[in-house]
């Protein structure tokens, strides 16, 4: 059963973190193989099982450590039906693997969560096609018919909401809006930009925010960017403005580089946690309104600790 679904402790004033890059700290950090980036293969075996609850667990302890809230986003990026039949994942097997990613993340939260440290579990769905470079557009009504299966699963769960990770183009938004409120779901929306600030396929964070927003009468609880370095959006948000204001999340890469040079990169780039968390810091004094903080590709427990005791001003030790 749901925990939070009804009333999610995030949307209160108090700080939240996220995880960091799960995908990159199980292939670089972990050496567990994924095909296709996707997390949720993981699940199918005892090493990648055991590599996933050290992941979440760890940012639990943070979190519980430093007394603030986590919202913890299931394995499950790349478990809708296009990737899973790259992966020669039936729908029963596809649909099983969601499950168990919050089956995961359930445990993670009996085993960690205080009244001081609430985890809200997200059912976490990726784009259809690749978050950097959408080739196949699809329309706001292809879009929800595609997405639904996957956040139909998942609203069975225990998941709290749903969180639309590096989404490219405002109509797959659009669509994922919808079929998440036609499950019954709170659904969030992140956006990925490039190193203009702008999503891949040229849009405005402005115009995609309010363009999502018309057409789902606010349907959004409220909007993240994800997948880009804080030097890519922070000159194109503007405090005290309606849009940047539907902005509450940011989960950062650890590189300034572009997706373009990421994609080609032979090495992971961790980048400097210390100064991602001072990032982090000068963006909340700029836009205090913004308090889900993590990280994505290139971070690990590292950066997420940085950025909460550069927001918090916590002297806490950090983790070995």
């Amino acid at each position: 059963m749901a925990k939070y679904r009804l009333d999610l402790p995030q949307l209160s004033e108090n700080l939240f973190l996220t995880d960091g890059g799960l995908e990159t700290t199980l292939i670089f950090q972990d050496g567990v193989d994924l095909p296709y980036f996707a997390a949720i293969d993981a699940l199918g075996h005892e090493v990648g099982k055991e590599a996933l609850h050290r992941y979440f667990a760890t940012y639990a302890q943070i979190a519980t450590e430093m007394g603030v809230g986590l919202v913890l986003e299931s394995p499950t990026w790349r478990a809708s039906s296009d990737w899973g039949a790259k992966m020669s994942y039936s729908s029963e097997a596809l649909a099983d693997a969601s499950r168990a990613g919050v089956e995961l993340l359930e445990r993670i939260r009996s085993e960690h969560e205080t009244a001081e440290s609430p985890i809200v579990i997200s059912g976490c769905v990726g784009p259809r096609g690749d978050g950097y470079d959408p080739t196949h557009l699809m329309t706001q009504e292809e879009a929800e018919r595609y997405h639904a299966t996957q956040i139909g699963v998942l609203a069975e769960t225990a998941a709290d909401l749903i969180s639309a990770i590096t989404i490219p183009y405002v109509d797959e938004a659009i669509g994922i809006a919808r079929a998440a409120s036609a499950s019954g779901m709170p659904v969030v929306i992140s956006f990925t930009v490039e190193t203009d600030g702008r999503l891949p396929t040229g849009e405005t964070l402005q115009s995609s925010i309010e363009q999502v927003d018309l057409a789902t009468e606010n349907g959004p609880v409220y909007y993240m960017i994800n997948c880009a370095h804080p030097t890519h959006f922070d000159e194109v948000l503007e405090p005290g403005s309606g849009w940047a204001k539907r902005i509450r999340g940011i989960r950062a890469n650890a590189s300034s580089m572009s997706h373009a040079e990421l994609d080609e990169a032979e090495e992971l780039d961790d980048g400097d946690p210390e100064e991602l968390g001072v990032q982090f810091r000068d963006l909340r004094d700029r836009l205090p309104h913004i308090t889900v903080l993590g990280g994505c590709c290139g971070t690990d427990h590292r950066h997420i600790e940085a950025i909460a005791r550069a927001c918090l001003g916590s002297l806490a030790k950090p983790a070995e």
